[in-house]
């Protein structure tokens, strides 16, 4: 991805539902307020002592994000959703320096804060104890996910943004097709996703982001897919072509929204983050987790480098001081 592509993706992501919301908030502000109010999501915020309770996000204080892709429920109707993609994201606007990492779903971390349901089949039974990140939002929801990557990392999340990757076919649907850059050719259920400009609608999208098994960057991979939906997404909403289609459907666009994304980023915050953090913009450092894959009673984990993520935690939190 190259620097004005991912430039792009950054803003998406630190204004997430707020850009395409505010495209179209002046046409019906009513109707705006009240999405924003309806996807605010309020965690309990306890494990990690790092954290700065009043952020001056209009003074352009360094600050954290951490967006969650939420993936469908387990085959066994009994397991909730698991956190099928994990961006942990740190933007400077005052060294103007904007960090990026990619946590793969399998990473054998601890499991850190309060257990909503310690009756789900071959989970943990306590706070503390390993398994795969992604189990994190079955065992415990957002602030067990939270908490998670933030002792993964040693680092603070300031804020979330969570999105239910399986709703993304409602967004598609009342925004129209989507365009994607796909890197290889591939088949997957079907549909076969050719190499180069992709126009999807709602059901290819829903395909193209859930193949993994079949590419060469594993889960790595799949990230990336994700990601370019979630920009194509919000780049169809900002343009003047999109625009129009929006304000036709924007009902069907605001519902959408309202069932598949929460954030603890309320209306002020979005504001002051688009206008305070284009600065940490100007130079994007992208991370991967090191690792190598590993098992642990017939079951598969990827198990991170404890010594490259000390590491990474240190450069990150280094950006989150000065």
């Amino acid at each position: 991805m190259n620097k004005d592509k991912l430039k792009k993706l950054l803003v998406i992501v630190i204004t997430a539902v707020g850009v395409l919301l505010i495209t179209t908030g002046g046409y019906a502000w009513h109707s705006f307020t009240s999405t924003i109010t309806n996807i605010q999501e309020e965690i309990d915020y306890q494990a990690n002592q790092m954290r700065v309770k009043n952020l001056e996000l209009g003074s352009g204080e360094p600050m954290s994000l951490l967006l969650i892709g939420v993936d469908e429920p387990g085959s066994n109707g009994d397991f909730n959703q698991r956190s099928d993609t994990l961006i942990y994201v740190t933007l400077n606007p005052k060294t103007e320096t904007t960090h990026m990492v990619s946590i793969p779903r399998d990473t054998y971390t601890e499991m850190t804060g309060e257990i909503i349901d310690d009756e789900i089949p071959d989970s943990p039974a306590l706070d503390g104890e390993k398994d795969k990140i992604s189990h994190s939002y079955a065992l415990g929801g957002t602030s067990m996910t939270v908490q998670s990557v933030e002792t993964f990392l040693d680092v603070r999340v300031d804020y979330f943004v969570k999105v239910d990757m399986t709703g993304l076919e409602d967004i598609v649907d009342a925004v129209g097709r989507i365009e994607v850059d796909n890197s290889f050719a591939f088949t997957y259920k079907g549909v076969t996703f050719e190499e180069g400009p992709n126009h999807l609608n709602s059901e290819e999208t829903r395909k193209y982001v859930r193949m993994r098994k079949d590419d060469p960057r594993g889960d790595f991979g799949r990230q990336e897919r994700q990601r370019q939906v979630i920009q194509a997404l919000m780049e169809k909403g900002t343009t003047l072509q999109g625009l129009t289609s929006s304000i036709s459907n924007f009902k069907k666009i605001l519902t959408a929204i309202e069932d598949n994304f929460r954030t603890n980023l309320d209306l002020e915050s979005m504001w002051d983050i688009q206008d305070n953090y284009r600065d940490a913009l100007n130079n994007i450092v992208e991370h991967e987790i090191p690792g190598e894959d590993g098992e642990i009673d017939e079951t598969y984990y990827y198990m991170p480098d404890e010594e490259k993520v000390q590491e990474l935690s240190e450069e990150l939190n280094k950006q989150l001081e000065e």
